[in-house]
């Protein structure tokens, strides 16, 4: 006898209950994945401004925040070569925090007016954008900007920005002497090894009484007054 096969019956409600919630779970997924980042807290930052902070991250239009991942931030971020690490913090509610680390700018240079950052790195700044740093006003040698870099790395910043120029002054007997030229009129000179010795100058400042001049920290310690 011939065998009966019987026909299974699909189960059509079970089925089409099946495919709607798999139907909403993808659209709940997809919906989740295309909230834009809420918000972008940004900390750190002096010389590079917020709006390029932005800009140059990416971020400036709010993009999904689950797809925008802190890898890609901080690589763009570090392109910028006022930047010198970045951290990237995911918050709750959408929200990005840019932990920025910018490198110092130690001086202009009068020549092309360039600003040399801590690195050595030469770069300009945005039109109308002035920084109160040293200028120097002649050339220093290749062999000689390494230490002067690291020399005006160890004057402590409110130090650095009294001085208003600064000139490479070597004689025969020091081949790493400079003269810095100071806003309240007085002049220091120094030597690579002794730059450090700037940060007591206002604890001498008063034994000076007002007094204008000229500070030799080269060799010895003492004030010549100007006549």
């Amino acid at each position: 006898m011939a065998k009966v096969v019987k026909k299974k019956k699909i189960k059509w409600i079970p089925f089409l209950m099946t495919i709607t919630i798999l139907g909403i779970v993808l659209f709940l997924v997809q919906l989740f994945i295309r909230i834009p980042t809420q918000n972008v807290l940004i900390t750190g930052n002096e010389i590079v401004s917020d709006i390029d902070i932005l800009e140059l991250s990416g971020l400036s239009d709010y993009p999904s925040f689950c797809l925008t991942t802190a890898m890609s931030i901080e690589r763009r971020l570090k392109a910028n070569p006022f930047i010198e690490s970045v951290h990237v913090k995911r918050k709750f509610f959408h929200m990005f925090v840019l932990e920025i680390e910018e490198r110092e700018i130690l001086y202009q240079k009068e020549e092309d007016g360039k600003y040399v950052l801590e690195n050595g790195e030469e770069t300009t700044l945005d039109e109308g954008v002035v920084f109160n740093v040293p200028k120097l006003v002649n050339y220093v040698p290749n062999n000689k900007s390494k230490s002067f870099l690291k020399g005006l790395k160890k004057i402590k910043r409110n130090l650095r920005e009294r001085i208003s120029e600064m000139t490479y002054v070597p004689n025969e007997y020091d081949k790493d002497r400079f003269l810095l030229y100071l806003d309240d009129g007085n002049m220091v000179y120094l030597t690579l090894t002794k730059f450090s010795m700037l940060n007591y100058y206002e604890e001498v400042l008063p034994q000076l009484e007002g007094k204008k001049g000229i500070l030799y920290l080269d060799s010895g310690n003492h004030f010549k007054i100007m006549e």
